[in-house]
């Protein structure tokens, strides 16, 4: 699978360089230039304008009439940012020597259905000695002899020594909790790493597609991928994994992959999104623009950028928040040990 990743990054980058210099046109480093560069690097590379049914032209309308050639720096920039958060993709920011735009309204309109005190406290313990740590993943068996994983962060190296030891001292356990929410993202090759220790043969998980062109739906035919099974130890009972809509990006691959494997279960609620593969371009003035340039399809040929529904969608009950207890740990406890079924 490493092997996998490598020949699509390759296959990006030979295709994406090219086309993304916008410097090429010598674009005039002028609030309007600035604003005629960004507009066209979205245009001819950002990969979900179609998908999205974003008008991009109306968009220019919009915002072209707010660039004047004396407004400052910070006031371009919250022109341009603004511009960009049109696309509603956590992928894309405009990145100054002053700031950083951002867009967040993938989440914020959403419960959070987590409580980071609650889990430390509650499940794994209020002191480090009440839990094991392995490469940034937390876990411990519960009392119930449930295991339990919370992974804070894909962007946290995880080697396969660290999963060896992490899934030996589990296997005792009568199922297992991968506790992902909350979990913004990071390397997608921890996420595959980790995927592969939960199946037993060569899994189609989606595909990947390249622009090969300047047109909104341009592009390469879909490339398939792959999950291959880690040729060390591989868990064989059953798991639950839990997610909200800050589980974004990598995390969204990794649930991606996990939801296709036939002893997996997806509890929570619906994923953040984030399936497009970022890249990076610069403007006149020196400020770099990331903004997401292949789309990745489920394993149906369905985009998942806007997010990937749980399979037993459950919320955190605000009288179990209020006695410390986390209602969507407790559906996978009971889900796991055959003491609830969902309706």
């Amino acid at each position: 699978m490493i092997g996998f990743l490598k020949k699509t990054a390759v296959l990006v980058i030979a295709f994406l360089l090219p086309g993304s210099c916008i410097r090429e046109e010598e674009a005039a480093d002028t609030p309007q230039g600035n604003f005629e560069a960004l507009w066209k690097i979205i245009d001819e590379q950002y990969c979900f304008l179609e998908y999205k049914q974003i008008d991009w032209d109306a968009v220019y309308d919009k915002y072209s009439k707010l660039i004047t050639n004396t407004m400052s720096s910070e006031g371009l920039f919250e022109v341009l940012g603004n511009m960009l958060n049109e696309l509603q993709d956590g992928h894309v920011n405009l990145a100054s020597a002053h700031n950083v735009s951002y867009y967040d309204a993938w989440y914020q309109d959403y419960p959070r259905n987590f409580r980071e005190d609650i889990v430390e406290d509650t499940y794994l313990g209020k002191a480090s000695t009440d839990y094991r740590t392995a490469a940034g993943i937390k876990y411990k068996i519960l009392e119930d002899n449930i295991g339990y994983m919370r992974y804070e962060s894909f962007s946290s190296g995880i080697g396969d020594g660290n999963l060896d030891e992490i899934l030996s001292y589990l296997a005792v356990c009568n199922g297992l909790i991968i506790d992902v929410r909350s979990n913004g993202g990071g390397n997608v090759t921890n996420s595959t790493r980790i995927a592969a220790r939960f199946t037993n043969e060569k899994v189609l998980t989606g595909y990947i597609l390249h622009k090969t062109g300047k047109g909104h739906n341009d592009f390469s035919d879909p490339y398939p991928i792959e999950l291959e099974p880690s040729n060390s130890i591989r868990w064989q009972k059953k798991v639950v994994v839990l997610t909200n809509r800050r589980s974004y990006s990598a995390t969204n691959d990794f649930v991606n992959q996990m939801s296709c494997l036939p002893n997996v279960t997806i509890m929570g609620d619906k994923t953040g999104g984030g399936s497009g593969m970022p890249f990076t371009s610069e403007l006149p003035n020196g400020w770099t623009v990331r903004f997401s340039a292949s789309p990745h399809l489920s394993a149906g040929m369905e985009q998942i950028e806007w997010g990937i529904d749980p399979d037993i969608e459950v919320d955190i009950d605000q009288t179990d928040e209020a006695n410390h207890i986390d209602t969507i740990i407790e559906k996978a406890r009971a889900f796991l040990k055959g003491e609830w079924t969902p309706e």
